[in-house]
């Protein structure tokens, strides 16, 4: 119910973000593979509750060509980012950020959790507002028609 696919795929122009040591990376540099951009905060009550679910979707073996992005919208430090994944216990994920949020003004997320999926040619063909179970079994059969 939170997934909303598009009626028509979207193309942007420049998706740039920050990693954990403040390099700027370009989604343009990934594409060829199934991309789910996670935008979350520490301070965000239904991200904390779907990031472990996210973690073990990283790992899963029908979805071998997916790179999740997990990107902190809420201008939390990279400290405090860290400590909020140590406590979920949080694996096969990195942090990363969108200083400036320009990210989210690019794809208008209106809160947060919010997932961009994007497919292998660059362009976004779903959305998931708000948190769910991403180790369910009919997302992960869905995901991988796309994989």
């Amino acid at each position: 119910k939170n997934l909303v696919i598009n009626k028509e795929l979207k193309k942007y122009d420049s998706l740039s973000f920050l990693d954990d040591s403040k390099q700027l990376l370009n989604l343009n540099d990934y594409y060829g593979n199934l991309i789910l951009l996670n935008f979350w905060a520490t301070w965000c009550a239904p991200c904390k509750k779907e990031m472990p679910s996210l973690d073990l979707l990283q790992t899963h073996y029908k979805l071998n060509n997916l790179r999740i992005f997990p990107i902190n919208v809420g201008q939390d430090s990279f400290e405090k980012s860290q400590a909020f994944f140590d406590d979920l216990k949080i694996k096969n994920l990195k942090i990363y950020f969108d200083a400036e949020i320009t990210l989210a003004k690019k794809f208008g997320l209106r809160g947060i959790p919010t997932s961009i999926l994007i497919n292998k040619d660059g362009l976004e063909f779903a959305k998931i507002i708000g948190s769910i179970d991403f180790d369910d079994k009919k997302f992960i059969e869905w995901l991988s028609d796309y994989n």
